[in-house]
């Protein structure tokens, strides 16, 4: 019996190109890598979206304090403008009070012109009152004349003042009107003096400013009379409250002795000089 053979290359053939190919397992090494670009990708979103975030509210911020910046500037540059606008008022005020000023300058120029001239007229005319007055007493009777308004003793005139000034400012008045402030060395000057001026205060030329010890205002020294001065001065008081210094000027008192007192003080002054001849 004859055996057959049968080839089975066609089976095997078939079974070969029927096989299903292996499924694909990815590793843990290859999900990872997969997911890795995404979330990198999404991460640097992230961190640009706040990178931006945070430069917008920087930029805010500087826009804000750019705005206040210029609202003070705004500000400042008008409160210049009103100072402008103030400033530019006062000159024209004082520009006006300037051209005020001039006419009245010009003003008190005349009047000192005029005074000037009264001051002559009122020269001349004393000396023409002396003139008459010796023309009618025969030019024997009358040693010498004052000017008008003074007081005449002997051949001393003397001026008592209707208005108050500071014993410097008497001092000074009284030498640019030829006099000086009354200095009394005689018993007949006292006498005359406090007969016309009882009742009132007068600043006579007697001090101790300059040295310390009392002298009259030509610098000759003065010898103490306690008779002639009120009880217990001259004190030299400090509590007058009139600035520095205690009391360094003499004044005749009302009762006609003398006190000291601080040399600013405003009274009535004395002035004395040599009567006129013609």
């Amino acid at each position: 019996m004859t055996t057959e053979y049968h080839d089975n290359t066609e089976d095997d053939s078939n079974s070969f190109w029927s096989k299903e190919p292996r499924p694909v397992y990815f590793s843990g090494v290859s999900r990872f890598r997969r997911w890795l670009f995404p979330a990198l990708t999404a991460t640097f979103i992230l961190v640009l979206i706040i990178a931006l975030g945070a430069s917008n509210t920087k930029t805010s911020n500087r826009l804000w304090s750019v705005e206040k910046s210029v609202s003070n500037l705004t500000e400042s540059m008008s409160s210049a403008q009103q100072l402008a606008k103030d400033a530019a008022k006062d000159v024209h005020r004082l520009k006006f009070a300037v051209e005020n000023n001039k006419d009245q300058l010009t003003s008190v120029s005349e009047a000192l012109k005029q005074l000037s001239s009264l001051d002559s007229i009122s020269r001349a005319v004393a000396t023409l009152k002396c003139s008459l007055e010796r023309l009618i007493n025969n030019g024997s009777a009358v040693d010498g004349c004052c000017p008008l308004g003074w007081e005449l003793s002997g051949t001393t005139c003397y001026l008592f003042s209707r208005t108050s000034l500071s014993w410097h400012e008497a001092r000074d008045w009284c030498n640019g009107h030829e006099s000086h402030l009354v200095i009394l060395n005689t018993d007949e000057e006292w006498d005359f003096v406090n007969h016309h001026a009882t009742g009132t205060f007068y600043w006579v030329g007697l001090t101790d400013e300059r040295t310390g010890k009392w002298e009259w205002v030509n610098q000759t020294p003065y010898v103490m009379n306690r008779r002639r001065w009120k009880p217990g001065q001259p004190d030299s008081w400090t509590g007058h409250g009139l600035g520095q210094g205690d009391e360094d000027c003499a004044q005749l008192h009302s009762d006609g002795r003398l006190n000291d007192l601080h040399c600013s003080t405003r009274l009535r002054y004395i002035c004395q000089r040599h009567s006129q001849h013609s």
